[in-house]
């Protein structure tokens, strides 16, 4: 269950601040509403600026989520709480919390996806930071301009490939904001050291640049030398303003999030999450879906529709897994295929980017089959000729999971492992009700979007979804408490296997794969652990005791409450 304080008001917890009347109810952070005490209201020159009642922190809870739950659509309850988030961060993230379930599909995916496509039309107030291309030679006053210093998580995008709706420019500074409300939601990181940042170097997509009220830079997108100087320049004045920095890399477009990873992840402490937060979510599933068979992850056969950031990823961490039950790379790779938008990526193409010819299938193995490798050979057929025993989507291919697919598949598996993957909801691969009927409710599911429980033939079926705040939050968690210098992807093994033995399913086949969402800090305390661990033994952290690193974790996670405020002296 969820922990933090019964009380949004803590004694215990003094702050000393000089800000007064209109000034501090217009700062998020300290803003408490009707909730400020009448000799604070004396103190701090705000009688008068607030109704006469001081109302108990129930009845402000009660108050704002009724207001929440006046909203009418998905869109105004973002909005609504975006507001919230704007004007009083206790409340909003104790608010949520509270509702974790209900509304976390809210603050991020699936709804997030449709916030950033109506940014510029539903702007209300800034929030982080704008790297404007036009500003290149400025990346370090743009970044002084930013308040605080102690900055110790940024989560960075270029707006290029937003979930599965492409570029979105400017308006991809919804993913920053949402991921950062999920590490303080799901792992306690402050909301105070925490820093969005959006890279505007323009957008390719013409209905952006056609509309008038697009607010970011109205220019096709820059690319190649001049975009590679720009992402030095600003690593350069991230590592100079903010030394201790985690930073995330986010939703950047498949020819530069890889590269931009393996540039930079020996020189500055870093990780891409659409890579290796979705690779290691991914693998905790698939480590429990294959506990529940009664099999081992070196007996499976994958196959992925889809060979961008995600499947690579998952391929990647699929790998590195397997070796530790003594499979060598080669070995490991034979069982993994992928599929992409021209068939079955495989050594007979000349079309591979360097990241999908590292699972690039030998010509030979697929000699034998019934289409010639020179033309495209698309999932049905590898379906039909590789038997998988797990078939993953992270192509953001509606409906490519066709019945005849799914329905061969369960042909040959007695429980076939699908995950249809995409996000949001309109983009995802198949929906389990079909999945459970093509397979006989023999299925074992996660999805990367919310899902409703399913009930096939009188038994209810609860569908895990294989969501990466799961997974980074507790991974940031694990970096700032065991103070690493580095991320590796050992330490994303270690996140995925502690994540796993929190699986329902390992004790009840029809649960879910993945824990309750109202679980989640719970679980990230334990990946922060195992992360911290594993970051230890790696050597990129500061050597430490399993209890003094319990109690760095502790230190870190704060807990949504008001404090108590008392007016500094001159």
């Amino acid at each position: 269950m969820l922990t933090h304080v019964n009380d949004l008001q803590s004694d215990k917890d003094v702050r000393e601040i000089s800000l007064t009347g209109q000034v501090l109810l217009e700062t998020p952070l300290l803003n408490k509403g009707s909730v400020f005490p009448e000799d604070e209201r004396r103190v701090f020159h705000l009688l008068g600026l607030l109704p006469y009642h001081v109302a108990p922190v129930e009845e402000q809870l009660a108050r704002t989520y009724e207001n929440y739950c006046r909203e009418n659509s998905d869109l105004g309850r973002y909005m609504y709480l975006a507001s919230l988030h704007d004007r009083n961060e206790v409340l909003f993230y104790r608010l949520v919390l509270d509702h974790i379930r209900e509304m976390s599909p809210i603050v991020y995916t699936p709804v997030v996806g449709l916030a950033c496509q109506l940014y510029s039309h539903i702007y209300r107030r800034p929030r982080g930071v704008y790297l404007s291309y036009p500003y290149r030679d400025e990346i370090g006053t743009l970044l002084q301009n930013v308040t605080h210093d102690e900055v110790r998580v940024i989560v960075v995008t270029d707006g290029e490939r937003i979930l599965g709706l492409g570029d979105l420019g400017v308006g991809g500074m919804g993913i920053p904001v949402g991921k950062l409300a999920l590490y303080t939601l799901c792992a306690g990181i402050h909301p105070a050291v925490t820093l969005p940042v959006v890279l505007d170097v323009g957008t390719d997509n013409h209905a952006l640049l056609d509309d008038p009220l697009y607010l970011g830079w109205h220019h096709e997108r820059v690319r190649g030398a001049d975009y590679d100087a720009f992402i030095e320049a600003i690593v350069q004045a991230v590592q100079h303003r903010f030394p201790h920095v985690l930073l995330q890399w986010e939703d950047f477009a498949k020819g530069n999030a890889r590269r931009l990873l393996e540039r930079y992840r020996t020189q500055l402490c870093s990780f891409n999450d659409d890579i290796q937060g979705t690779g290691a979510v991914t693998l905790a599933g698939l480590l429990a879906a294959v506990g529940v068979t009664g099999s081992k992850l070196s007996e499976q056969r994958l196959v992925i529709l889809g060979a961008g950031s995600a499947a690579t990823g998952i391929a990647e961490q699929l790998v590195a897994a397997l070796a530790s039950e003594g499979i060598t790379t080669a070995e490991a790779k034979r069982g993994i295929w992928l599929v992409d938008t021209q068939g079955l990526v495989h050594t007979g193409r000349r079309d591979l980017a360097v990241e999908k010819r590292a699972y690039a299938q030998p010509q030979e193995r697929i000699a034998a089959w019934s289409v010639s490798p020179a033309e495209p050979i698309g999932l049905e057929e590898v379906v039909s000729q590789v038997h998988p025993t797990i078939l993953i989507g992270t192509a953001a291919c509606t409906d490519g999971f066709t019945e005849k697919i799914v329905r061969e598949m369960a042909h040959h598996v007695e429980h076939p492992i699908i995950f249809p993957l995409s996000n949001p909801t309109s983009k995802c691969e198949a929906r389990p009700e079909d999945v459970l009927t093509w397979t006989d409710g023999r299925a074992l599911i996660a999805t990367g979007s919310p899902f409703q429980d399913v009930t096939y033939q009188g038994r209810r079926h609860s569908i895990g979804q294989c969501n990466n705040m799961f997974i980074f939050p507790g991974v940031g968690l694990g970096v700032l408490a065991s103070r690493a210098k580095r991320v590796t992807n050992e330490m994303f093994i270690a996140a995925a296997y502690a994540l796993s033995e929190f699986s329902p399913a390992r004790r009840d086949p029809t649960t879910s794969l993945y824990p309750r969402i109202e679980d989640v800090r719970v679980v990230s305390r334990s990946v922060a652990r195992a992360v911290g661990l594993a970051a230890q033994q790696a050597g990129v952290a500061e050597q430490s005791s399993p209890e003094e690193l319990e109690r760095r974790i502790t230190e870190q996670i704060w807990e949504p409450h008001y404090s108590r405020l008392i007016l500094k002296k001159d």
